[in-house]
């Protein structure tokens, strides 16, 4: 009897708890089906490697001593979801490629680890008639339809101690800074670290910022005598002039003054406006790397445990899920494409405003 097959890829950003998955997957297959009827197939550098055919067949023991590694032992690469079905200069059928490396690998199903592209991405190989699992990883916590994507709570543990390394230099010094921390699109990460470091502002893109709002806030501590500040700025924050802009023009707007984000220009004007000496911490990709918190090592296991189990019940075309604090699994076509933004009377939010934390509106 040939063995059962699963291919297993990682696409997008890297973030910890990625291995665990891979792993829970992997041993939870071994332990339901036997080690000799099951054959992982890992396939490096996400959908470039299954668009190119870059895969090796894995043993039991590549599985070993990967739950507290960081990063991803398959590699990963950033294919734009809107590329996809665009032939290039290359000449590619990439949607065909990928269907023949599937073919060729004699795959009975594929694991897709990865954020809102690689969802995509999945969802458009199960429409194409492909045995395809999703399973949910980002910092930024912003996949629709799951409570938490593993990655998550250790990015909040990171950024939560550079915040807290912050406080002392900053207060030290009469300073105010400002820490950009990562999140595009949605403001979880900014959110979380920003309450649980004790910022005294927060500033995320789903509430468009007042520089002026931001000032008040800072001029009414130092009346109080707090003689420094801490700013959490989301990388994808903008102002509520920036707010009715489309994203091209924000991006040309902001090329134009010399900056990538609202961060810099920001430190600039507040300085202008309050004098007290401001400073830019930029953790960047700090926050993605380093060993998987016990947190996130359980969840990205747990995941991939659900994972075997959706293997066995034959039930592809799903993303593995946390939904009311319980594993389960969502259709890769009601999930895909979609952004779980933060809401303005999120109770985190609103938990934060009733601390005195101003979000600049």
């Amino acid at each position: 009897m040939a063995k059962l097959r699963i291919g297993i890829l990682t696409s997008g950003g890297d973030c910890p708890g990625l291995n665990a998955a891979i792993r829970g997957a992997a041993r939870a297959c071994y332990e339901k089906f036997g080690t000799d009827k099951v054959q992982i197939v890992g396939i490096q550098n996400g959908y470039y490697g299954l668009i190119n055919n870059i895969a090796h067949d894995m043993d039991p023991d590549d599985f070993s001593g990967i739950l507290t590694r960081g990063g991803t032992i398959l590699g990963t690469k950033r294919m734009q979801f809107k590329m996809m079905s665009v032939i290039g200069e290359d000449n590619v059928d990439k949607v065909k490629a990928m269907k023949k490396t599937y073919k060729d690998q004699k795959l009975d199903c594929l694991l897709t680890l990865g954020g809102n592209g690689t969802h995509k991405t999945a969802n458009l190989l199960s429409s194409e008639g492909l045995n395809v699992i999703g399973l949910p990883k980002t910092i930024d916590d912003d996949i629709y339809g799951t409570d938490v994507t593993f990655g998550f709570h250790t990015a909040v543990d990171t950024a939560t101690d550079v915040i807290d390394r912050l406080h002392t230099t900053a207060a030290s010094h009469s300073r105010l800074l400002m820490v950009e921390i990562m999140g595009n699109k949605a403001g979880w990460l900014t959110l979380y670290s920003g309450i649980a470091g004790g910022a005294d502002i927060i500033i995320i893109p789903e509430i468009p910022y007042d520089t002026n709002k931001i000032v008040q806030a800072l001029n009414k501590r130092a009346a109080m005598g707090r003689t420094f500040s801490i700013i959490a700025v989301a990388e994808g924050a903008y102002d509520i002039n920036e707010a009715k802009m489309k994203k091209k023009e924000r991006a040309e707007k902001r090329a134009a003054q010399g900056y990538t984000t609202a961060t810099a220009r920001l430190a600039k004007d507040v300085q202008a406006a309050t004098g007290i000496e401001t400073r830019v911490c930029t953790p960047g990709h700090m926050l993605r790397g380093g060993s998987p918190s016990a947190y996130d090592r359980i969840l990205a296991t747990k995941f991939g445990v659900h994972a075997a189990d959706l293997i066995e019940k034959e039930k592809f075309g799903y993303s593995v899920a946390l939904i009311n604090s319980s594993i389960g699994e969502n259709k890769l076509s009601d999930v895909a494409g979609k952004t779980k933004f933060v809401c303005p009377d999120d109770q985190y939010v609103c938990a934060a405003r009733a601390l005195g934390i101003s979000f600049g509106d």
